[in-house]
């Protein structure tokens, strides 16, 4: 599938992106319907009619439209829909982990003739990082969101538990909170993207590279050493299901809406997870939500200890954003762009608890616990790697498959061998 792709996207000189650094806004784009594609749900309905109303005033005679794509359906189809220049998006989301596999192929149009205006160095660099190809820069920052443990200080105070400090007092804590009905942790068998966090913070690596050659490093030791810490934190910690995976772990750690308790003592999910979480309220449109954990009492939230203390390193979620290179409309594109990183749309993204691309606008996230924490473990978090295939390997699920089978109790030094023969190739694919 990537590699239809890679063969369409540079099969001739009009697909490749521009020589010309984009920017050269000397003749006024025509008015014309340009889309953009937004990956799942993560930005609220108040900021997509921010871009829709505040495109058509600023661009008179053109109309933005928004689709919204899933995230287990984006990588299938941004590979068909970025080629084709009558049935190409404009601007697309794209996690930040699957930039590199478009950049890479030239699916995306060259920006570093605006990068400065947009953000330039005040853009989040890991970032910018896995969205530039030889220093040209082809996807942006949109937002990130910094894992943390949300959990029930209630339960953990009647335990006599405190916030740990060190990995190992986490993992000791919430053995202990684990019972037949609740878990003391709450994760998914399959859940890598939370599971990684236990490898970095051994010292591992999922991949390294050498020169343009990557290679998958599940049996560095360190790697190794990782993964067998989450097997038996998964294993005495959690009553999830092995086969489980993106998990509304929020509703594991809510009471019941019939009163029962709740089935969770922690949990680890993005900041912007807070807003699910919490007491049942009603809001001034007469709906029953969550009300973001207001109780102090009864709910908190800390980084995830390492090793030796301090914060270890966890997976930065997040995405960014970028210009199909088939855009028929690219200068209407750029604009929009320049809206998306003004800073009345970057505060509203702080707002809703999406950390801004623009490091300059943080402070919009506010200056409580969750502000610090998420900033706090955002500074100390890794991306995965930047490798072609990196997005290959996220669409056939085999992270999901690995990390399944070592949840079930399978030989952990034996499936990393196992994997790094079948992840390598992928990764250079």
């Amino acid at each position: 599938m990537l590699a239809s792709l890679t063969l369409t996207a540079c099969s001739g000189d009009s697909d490749e992106p521009s020589d010309e650094p984009a920017g050269d806004d000397d003749v006024a784009a025509e008015g014309a319907e340009i889309t953009l594609w937004l990956a799942g749900g993560d930005t609220p309905q108040e900021l997509r009619d921010y871009l829709i109303d505040t495109f058509a005033a600023e661009n008179p005679g053109s109309t933005l439209t928004i689709e919204e794509v899933g995230w287990g359906d984006l990588v299938t189809r941004l590979t068909t829909a970025l080629p084709d220049a009558a049935n190409t998006p404009d601007v697309v989301e794209i996690g930040n982990t699957q930039s590199p596999t478009f950049t890479t192929v030239g699916a995306f149009r060259d920006l570093s003739g605006i990068y400065d205006e947009l953000g330039g160095s005040d853009l989040l660099q890991s970032f910018v990082e896995v969205g530039s190809v030889d220093g040209k820069q082809y996807a942006l920052p949109y937002y990130f969101g910094s894992r943390y443990m949300f959990y029930r200080k209630d339960i953990w105070t009647a335990a006599g538990l405190e916030v740990p400090t060190t990995l190992g007092e986490f993992a000791d804590a919430v053995a202990q909170l684990k019972t037949d009905t609740q878990s003391g942790f709450a994760m998914g068998g399959q859940d890598w993207r939370n599971g990684i966090s236990w490898v970095f913070a051994h010292g591992g690596e999922l991949a390294t590279v050498d020169g343009d050659t990557w290679t998958s490093t599940l049996s560095d030791p360190k790697t190794i050493e990782g993964l067998e810490a989450w097997q038996s934190i998964y294993q005495t910690a959690s009553n999830i299901p092995a086969t489980e995976r993106d998990v509304a772990y929020w509703d594991f750690l809510n009471d019941g809406t019939d009163g029962a308790a709740p089935a969770a003592a922690t949990i680890m999910a993005p900041g912007w997870a807070r807003w699910s979480l919490g007491d049942l309220t009603t809001n001034d449109a007469g709906e029953e939500v969550r009300d973001g954990m207001a109780d102090t009492n009864k709910w908190g939230i800390f980084g995830l200890p390492g090793v030796d203390g301090g914060l270890a390193p966890v997976f930065a979620g997040g995405s960014n954003i970028a210009i199909s290179a088939q855009s028929q409309n690219p200068e209407l594109a750029e604009n929009l762009l320049r809206i998306i990183f003004s800073e009345d749309y970057q505060t509203m993204l702080g707002q809703n608890g999406l950390g801004p691309g623009n490091t300059q606008y943080t402070s919009s996230l506010g200056d409580d616990e969750f502000a610090q924490t998420m900033m706090d473990t955002a500074a100390a978090s890794k991306l995965t790697p930047a490798a072609p295939g990196w997005a290959a390997v996220e669409a056939a699920f085999v992270y999901e498959e690995l990390f399944q089978k070592i949840a079930e109790g399978g030989d952990v030094a034996a499936l990393a061998a196992e994997y790094d023969d079948i992840i390598t190739p992928m990764l250079n694919g």
